[in-house]
């Protein structure tokens, strides 16, 4: 057994339910890697306003402070299969075609309540979606996954954000918990 079959064994039998589990077993691939799509300067500013309407800047850093856009045309580029690529742009297009068409303008003028509103309708048609052969999720799916994984995954929100051990003690199942702290990093 070489070490691409006991990965594979290992995320088969614990269940790989991140981030798009073709992100997980990317480099377990032969395939040569995928060439990433590029994306516009108005796509990455779509991207970026999507991303900080999911994790505003409030008492805490928004998706762009912590650079969440670079991250997640990163891990599109240099992850994603063709067909997930090339579903993850279809979005971006559809996204400003249809704010476009419901509020007669783009996404990136719109109130925060409004892009609130759009991105949480979106959601409900994301849940429902059955997917076409070939593709992994919606693109919206997708989207938000990538922006959550990106955003809790930097550095800044690891050690600013989330309360940070960096060596774990022992396991303590009755911590007390008060109302309102922060979430541990891991």
């Amino acid at each position: 057994m070489n070490r691409r079959e006991l990965l594979q064994m290992i995320a088969s039998v614990t269940g790989y339910a991140m981030i798009g589990s073709p992100v997980l077993m990317s480099a377990c691939s032969s395939a040569s890697p995928v060439r990433g799509m590029e994306l516009s300067d108005s796509d990455q500013a779509l991207l970026a306003e999507i991303a900080e309407t999911i994790f505003p800047r409030t008492t805490t850093p928004g998706a762009k402070d912590v650079g969440v856009p670079e991250m997640i045309v990163r891990l599109v580029n240099n992850t994603y299969e063709d067909l997930d690529q090339q579903e993850f742009h279809n979005g971006l297009a559809a996204i400003r075609s249809d704010t476009l068409a419901r509020y007669g303008q783009s996404f990136e003028n719109l109130p925060a309540e409004q892009r609130a509103e759009f991105l949480n309708a979106l959601n409900q048609t994301a849940l429902l979606y059955q997917e076409p052969h070939g593709v992994t999720a919606h693109y919206f799916i997708m989207m938000k996954q990538l922006t959550i994984f990106s955003y809790f995954t930097t550095e800044q929100v690891q050690t600013g954000v989330l309360r940070m051990v960096p060596v774990p003690g022992r396991f303590d199942g009755e911590y007390p918990y008060v109302k309102g702290e922060t979430a541990w990093s891991i």
